[in-house]
């Protein structure tokens, strides 16, 4: 029997959100639906009940998927189904995974699945903005160990208003758009991109965000009394020794904080440490340690991290010895590569990316076909994260869920300094080719430097920086990191990445995996983010102060016109003639479309010529024939009154044999003119009933000395009627001649 229990969110401008459960999906261990207007959600999770062997991590799988029917459509392809998770859906699952896996108690391993499918969506409000009250929501009626809730919202700033939750319409004409993660007390993650705003800008959308979420978790709390799912399930997914987790502490801690404040590299560092525990390993049998390796393993890695912090908070002495504030080592070589349109190497400290560029004509567009958003895609980036960068021994199987993370998140951060009419399509590939700390922070770098050496005119230049915290007491006691390593952000607790130009932010992503970050340090950790970026920023114009002046010789060629919506079809032709012939004779190649009521022309070639010789065709295609302008024609056809000239393309005018020269004519064939000869003529008249336009020749000619015009004829007064002249007879008119 049906029992659902719903709770209405109300957001304050008109709109609500409504969370129902005990209707769908009642197998699962929690399930809700999520409805806002017309788009609506499903969200389940399901839990195993005891943990796989062996495990000693939170193995949480989270799934978004938009159906296709929710939205009224086919999906593409031969299967007509849906497929593989699109960039878009992956980019959602990340968001809900970031939020939740924190929340989780730290000795729960069981397998964790939450699913979250679209079913119904008018393409107006945005799901990804739902989907994380809708995973939470699905915990909250289970009986999973959680230490929720949480929800997502995203704030935009439109016309200097922030906007919860805004429409696609409404995020066209945003210029600060970020999705917020938070608990009833903490914030959890931020995500987004800005035009440039400023640190108090964006702290103030997170504040603005959290009053938002607030209201969503307590219609949780409510949810979860009314389902009576408050006591959560009993598990015991580890075993533990406290007597071994002590003597494990007493015997590394000192050799461990000795190497965390020894300032060495990554290996080295790595190498000292795994001695340590190799050593301590050596006091047990085979048989002994069959029994503790698991345990040894989790208590070692707890000392490694109190180690660490220790050493930050009580000496301010860093894993590879610099100070909080200081940036690693950087150097930077642009044009590294000669075929590539662009190219730049970017290292900082054991973090190396190398990011070609490639330019493109409209014919490169992304083609984007999800649910919700289709269209075309003219700047892109792609994140390469293989193996070898960390130096581990094992194949690349593909793109993963983070290598497309940290993509977006560079591709966001470069996007909006490429300015809209730019005619090329943009492709930017960052590989990484060693990695210790913020490799997508090192894309951003790179990826600028690469932009400005293949000669794109970008806005301005783009660095980033990644930022970490160490904190105790609720944060009463903490350290701010600037440019974190691979093992600050793994023990720490805050991964905060931040780019932006000389004059804002650009784009941000912020994991916190601690309680009780206050908006104090938010702001310290910003403002100690700016001058980082700073630092870097000047030692990328350092080495390429601007964009070259010019692409490299072997890049396209592209030029644009704008032409009238009527035009359109002339130029394209039947069937496409007229275009391909063009193609043909120049070596260019064409695109035109309709934008904003006009046909946008886009003619690409490897060099000016090819190109100039066929705006050239098109302008005369388009180019309105004016009364009094001189043109270069070709004769197509000689008659024997005169010639036909085709003096723009597609336009004949009647050349009379009387406006060919100034002396009396019997052919055109007199004087000198046949059919394919090119010749100047003056437009000097069109008839403004048939349109037909006639040409002279003569008058771009000197006139001759002591020419005089052909008199009139005179007036012979009026004709007499027939009946005047008398009968007619046929044989008056004298023979009749063959």
């Amino acid at each position: 029997m049906l029992n659902p229990i719903d709770k209405t969110i109300d957001l304050g401008d008109g709109r609500s959100i409504t969370i129902e459960t005990g209707k769908l999906a009642k197998q699962a261990d929690g399930s809700v639906t999520v409805r806002m207007n017309n788009t609506v959600l499903l969200a389940t999770v399901t839990a195993a009940k005891d943990a796989n062997p062996g495990v000693d991590f939170m193995p949480l799988q989270v799934e978004y998927k938009e159906k296709f029917s929710a939205f009224g459509r086919f999906p593409g392809g031969f299967t007509k189904r849906e497929g593989r998770a699109s960039d878009y859906e992956i980019l959602t699952c990340r968001l809900v995974d970031r939020a939740l896996r924190p929340l989780f108690p730290d000795n729960y391993h069981a397998e964790v699945f939450v699913n979250i499918i679209l079913f119904s969506s008018d393409g107006e409000d945005m799901p990804d903005a739902l989907a994380g009250l809708a995973a939470s929501a699905a915990l909250a009626v289970s009986d999973i160990p959680f230490n929720g809730p949480i929800s997502e919202v995203r704030v935009a700033r439109i016309d200097g208003k922030f906007v919860i939750n805004p429409t696609f319409a409404e995020l066209e004409k945003a210029d600060m758009d970020i999705m917020v993660a938070a608990t009833m007390d903490n914030i959890m993650m931020v995500e987004g991109e800005m035009d440039e705003v400023q640190e108090s800008d964006m702290l103030e959308a997170i504040k603005v965000a959290h009053e938002a979420i607030k209201v969503q978790c307590q219609a949780q709390i409510e949810l979860t009394e009314a389902v009576g799912k408050t006591v959560k399930r009993e598990y015991d997914h580890e075993i533990n020794d406290e007597e071994l987790r002590k003597d494990v502490r007493d015997n590394c801690f000192d050799k461990v904080y000795a190497v965390a404040v020894a300032g060495q590299d990554k290996h080295t560092r790595a190498d000292a440490f795994k001695a340590i525990v190799t050593e301590y390993k050596e006091k047990y049998t085979e048989e002994e340690l069959a029994e503790k390796a698991d345990m040894i393993g989790r208590y070692y890695h707890d000392v490694e991290k109190e180690a660490m912090r220790r050493a930050i908070l009580d000496e301010g002495k860093r894993l590879d010895g610099r100070k909080t504030t200081e940036i690693r080592p950087i150097w930077i070589e642009t044009d590294y590569l000669p075929f590539p349109h662009g190219s730049a190497v970017f290292t900082r400290g054991e973090t190396q990316s190398l990011t070609t560029v490639t330019l493109g004509t409209k014919s490169d567009e992304k083609m984007i076909d999800d649910v919700l958003n289709h269209g075309k895609e003219r700047f892109l980036l792609h994140y390469n994260f293989p193996p070898f960068s960390t130096g581990e021994a094992r194949p690349q199987r593909g793109v993963g869920r983070r290598e497309i993370g940290h993509g977006n998140l560079a591709h966001r951060a470069l996007k909006r300094m490429i300015p809209t009419d730019y005619p090329y399509v943009v492709r930017v590939v960052s590989d990484i080719l060693e990695s210790n700390g913020s490799s997508s922070m090192a894309t951003v770098c790179a990826g600028t430097l690469a932009l400005m050496d293949a000669g794109v005119t970008i806005k301005k230049p783009v660095s980033g920086i990644a930022m970490g915290l160490i904190s105790e007491n609720k944060g009463k006691n903490y350290a701010i990191l600037s440019d974190i390593l691979g093992d600050e952000d793994h023990l720490g607790d805050m991964d905060f990445k931040v780019t932006g130009t000389k004059d804002g932010i650009t784009a941000t992503q912020m994991d916190i995996k601690v309680d009780g970050l206050s908006y104090e340090i938010l702001e310290n950790a910003l403002a100690q983010a700016k001058e980082g970026r700073m630092h870097i920023l000047g030692k990328i114009t350092d080495a390429l102060s601007e964009p070259r002046a010019d692409l490299k010789p072997h890049a396209p060629r592209i030029e644009t016109m704008t032409i009238g919506k009527e035009f359109i079809g002339a130029v394209i032709g039947p069937g496409g003639k007229i275009i391909q012939g063009i193609q043909e004779k120049t070596g260019a190649v064409i695109t035109i479309e309709e934008v904003d009521g006009m046909g946008r022309i886009e003619v690409s070639g490897t060099n000016k010529d090819t190109i100039d010789a066929a705006l050239r065709a098109i302008k005369g295609i388009v180019a309105v024939p004016e009364i009094g302008e001189v043109y270069e024609g070709k004769i197509s056809s000689v008659m024997p009154y005169g010639a036909f000239v085709e003096f723009m393309p597609g336009k004949d005018g009647l050349l009379h044999i009387s406006e060919i020269d100034w002396k009396r004519l019997e052919t055109v064939e007199q004087a000198g003119l046949q059919e394919g000869d090119t010749i100047q003529v003056k437009l000097v008249d069109v008839d403004p009933k048939t349109g037909k336009f006639k040409l002279s020749r003569k008058v771009l000619m000197p006139k001759p000395e002591g020419y005089e015009e052909r008199a009139p004829r005179t007036d012979r007064g009026p004709r007499p009627e027939r009946s005047d002249r008398g009968p007619r007879n046929n044989n008056d008119r004298g023979p009749r001649r063959d």
